[in-house]
């Protein structure tokens, strides 16, 4: 392990404020449609937050906004307490002290690792940071290479150390582990949190993964259309998603039409107890979340359900169940080994409920 290195403390204000934020690109290639609406969001000193969501959803355009490769149309952008965005004042990348992370790495293929990582650092600059940050992400005696002479793992460390060298408390990754292999990704997603706590460094990671988000993130902020849904912990966001979108898209969960009256929840599958039976008792007719675990498969040649195909998980099957304009996804144990084809009925599990949830998310069943 290397020596350790002063660890600076932490500010008081938080380290990014969005507020009021949206955007949309022009030009005649563009739709003109807004690409971010209305974004409210914070940072606090020695977080690391997640921006999920699926292809298209403004988060890549949301931290390009933030390093000031973006201009926001409407609201504001400040970092460490300073404005660099909106209201009349606009600084640009170079000025705003952030590093920045990104999907190709980016290196400079002229320069070696050394030369790489101290390019950031001013002239004259103490560059005993970024030799402790090498020592760190395990890329000592690697000084002298080139990035075709490294791996993608050691050209992904290279990037994290050039983006921290120069000291920066803020540091923005674009889907960094995207273009590694599993056993290198794993490796890296689970050494970054403890690489910025030790470096001082807050940070806001892109990635559309949201076991990867829920794993190594304190909070992540689920967006959609360029909306956000919620920004919580990963806790929270199972237990309370805020929407139906943010269920599906983090919990993976089947969303079904479901009549509620008089506090009961009815569904092609089945009822349901809601959690809160007085909230549910003024809904008419609202939608249901239910998690891949939640229902039963029962083979039955007259049923109108059929299984469409499956995946093999390892410790379970993944089956794709097809009933009438639903196509639910269900786990279950390998010993229940179902082929293609096969008619089924469907029936959630005994014990199961519904939670009333704001915005149209209405029920969430686990």
């Amino acid at each position: 392990m290397p020596a350790e290195m002063p660890t600076p403390d932490l500010p008081q204000e938080p380290q990014v404020e969005l507020s009021g934020l949206w955007h949309r690109y022009t030009g005649p290639a563009s739709s003109g449609d807004w690409t971010l609406r209305d974004i409210d969001f914070q940072l606090q000193p020695g977080e690391l937050v997640g921006l999920l969501g699926p292809s298209g959803c403004g988060k890549t355009t949301l931290l390009r906004l933030i390093a000031g490769f973006e201009k926001p149309e409407r609201g504001s952008v400040s970092i460490g307490g300073r404005p660099v965005a909106g209201q009349g004042r606009w600084l640009p990348p170079e000025r705003r002290g952030v590093g920045m992370v990104f999907q190709d790495y980016a290196l400079f293929p002229h320069l070696d690792a050394w030369r790489n990582a101290c390019f950031g650092l001013k002239r004259g600059q103490d560059t005993s940071r970024a030799a402790w940050l090498l020592e760190l992400l395990g890329l000592k005696g690697l000084e002298r290479r080139y990035p075709h002479e490294l791996s993608g793992g050691q050209r992904q460390r290279l990037a994290l150390a050039r983006a921290l060298a120069p000291g920066c408390s803020l540091v923005l990754l674009d889907e960094p582990f995207s273009n590694l292999d599993v056993e290198v990704r794993l490796r890296l997603r689970a050494e970054l949190p403890g690489v910025l706590a030790r470096c001082g460094a807050s940070g806001v990671i892109v990635t559309h993964d949201p076991e990867e988000a829920m794993a190594i993130c304190d909070r992540v902020a689920v967006l959609e259309s360029g909306h956000l849904h919620q920004c919580a912990s990963p806790r929270e966001l199972v237990n309370a998603p805020a929407t139906s979108f943010v269920g599906r898209f983090v919990l993976q969960g089947n969303l079904l039409p479901a009549q509620v009256q008089a506090g009961c929840c009815e569904t092609p599958l089945g009822g349901l107890d809601p959690v809160d039976p007085a909230a549910a008792g003024s809904l008419s007719g609202s939608e249901v979340l239910v998690s891949q675990q939640a229902i039963e498969l029962v083979p039955d040649d007259d049923a109108e359900a059929w299984v469409v195909g499956r995946e093999y998980l390892g410790r379970e099957w993944l089956y794709q169940v097809q009933l009438g304009e639903l196509r639910l996804r269900l786990r279950l144990p390998l010993d229940l080994d179902y082929s293609r084809g096969q008619r089924c009925q469907l029936r959630l599990r005994s014990g199961e409920s519904a939670r009333l949830y704001p915005s149209g998310a209405a029920l969430i069943a686990r």
